[in-house]
């Protein structure tokens, strides 16, 4: 990689967070670094901290939110950051974009950054919106003249051409949003930053958005870093793929690549054992549970084949057919989705094995996050019952095979049909 060619470059980029409290100590602590400074010597609490791992309950008061953080971007390159939520990826773009400081590290860029973080990043509520145009390019370094040149495609690309002179306090969130990243994107940029807050626009927006970023790449010969949950949208954009994973890079590569790793590393299986909240006899118990797609090591998802197994105690032996097992599966509102069940085959439960497999070959869920119910009865008593004892993770596929996505705000569950036009 020529280095004429690198416009962003991290160099052991580490942020360190003390929890519990706003800032990064309490002001003992900024005294001990002040005073350790002043003598040349290293900041006393760089050799604390544990790793982000926010399903665990740590020991220190420190956490390193990211941890020797190495990677260059090349002028034209779409790079895509991806990881579960809490592996670092936000954290990783208010660093690029100077929105917060490294605890260690640099960060060298050439040109402009503009950054789409948050909802309405840069805004003003009190100003119209064609006044937030105005601030945001006189923010990126643009002359009043270079972006009244641009203000008739923004406002169009934003499609809120009615409410441009209204307070931007009155805007909706999907407004705002197509707002600001329409300022983002005409302004030119030389690196645009743009994190999940996509998601929150409608389909449709989501859309044109992806294809003005591609157009920012391969025509304007711009960078982009792009965060999302949409492997599909990551797929279409990205050249490059970055994995992050309790805040440490775990995979760099090509997109494909990267996907795959990330769906890999995250496939669900799961222990029962130290789940308390529990109703039942507990003579049958749940212990175990693996969820997957194609194989045991990829995520579930849409249109592809889709498992779930338990594993089961049995200490008396019960004859399985003597054993009911349901689930409900719900969505994040708790509502019912699928309902499953062992009774609805004429061939009951038999044998004496102890793992229960529930295979679906073409999942019809749409992307999203799934909660399960369980819900065991042995000799027609209730034995072990968990309400939401574990959820799973859907990526987005082509249920249809098309290449048309359907998006999980018009429909969590799809199905097959047929389009018929008669006279």
């Amino acid at each position: 990689m020529s280095t004429d060619d690198i416009i962003l470059k991290a160099e052991n980029i580490s942020k360190q967070y003390r929890l519990g409290t706003v800032g990064t100590g309490t002001l003992s602590h900024d005294l001990n670094r002040w005073w350790h400074r002043i003598r040349g010597k290293e900041d006393p609490y760089l050799k604390v901290g544990e790793t982000n791992d926010r399903s665990t309950k740590g020991t220190s008061d420190y956490v390193w939110a990211l941890q020797d953080i190495n990677f260059e971007v090349k002028r034209g390159e779409v790079l895509g950051i991806i990881g579960k939520n809490g592996a670092g990826k936000s954290t990783l773009l208010k660093i690029l974009s100077k929105v917060t400081a490294p605890t260690t590290g640099t960060i060298k860029s050439r040109g402009r950054i503009a950054s789409l973080l948050e909802v309405g990043t840069g805004f003003n509520p009190e100003l119209t919106g064609r006044e937030n145009i105005f601030l945001n390019g006189a923010i990126l370094g643009m002359t009043k003249k270079e972006i009244s040149s641009k203000l008739d495609e923004i406002i169009a690309f934003s499609g809120c051409e009615r409410y441009i002179d209204t307070p931007t306090k009155r805007y909706s969130s999907g407004m705002t949003v197509r707002l600001a990243f329409a300022v983002a994107a005409f302004l030119e940029p030389e690196i645009l930053v743009v994190d999940e807050v996509l998601a929150v626009g409608d389909a449709e927006f989501q859309k044109k958005a992806i294809g003005k970023m591609q157009d920012i790449s391969r025509e304007g010969g711009r960078t982009v870093l792009f965060v999302s949950h949409n492997m599909a949208a990551v797929q279409s954009l990205c050249t490059r793929g970055i994995v992050l994973q309790n805040g440490s890079i775990q995979f760099e590569g090509a997109t494909e690549e990267a996907v795959q790793f990330y769906l890999k590393e995250n496939s669900t299986a799961l222990s029962f054992q130290d789940i308390k909240d529990r109703k039942g006899s507990g003579v049958v118990r749940l212990n175990h549970v693996s969820v997957f797609g194609n194989a045991r090591d990829v995520l579930p998802q849409t249109g592809k084949k889709f498992v779930m197994e338990f594993e089961f105690d049995n200490p008396q032996n019960i004859d399985n057919s003597k054993l009911k097992f349901d689930l409900g599966i719900d969505d994040y509102a708790g509502q019912r989705i699928v309902w499953l069940s062992t009774t609805v085959f004429k061939q009951s439960l038999k044998g004496s094995g102890k793992i229960i497999r529930f295979e679906i070959e073409k999942l019809n869920l749409n992307k999203g996050t799934y909660y399960v119910t369980t819900h065991l009865v042995a000799n027609q008593e209730l034995s072990d019952w968990i309400q939401n004892a574990f959820s799973f993770d859907v990526a987005e596929g082509d249920y249809y095979g098309t290449g048309k996505l359907v998006s999980s705000v018009q429909s969590k569950v799809l199905m097959d049909y047929n389009v018929l036009i008669k006279d």
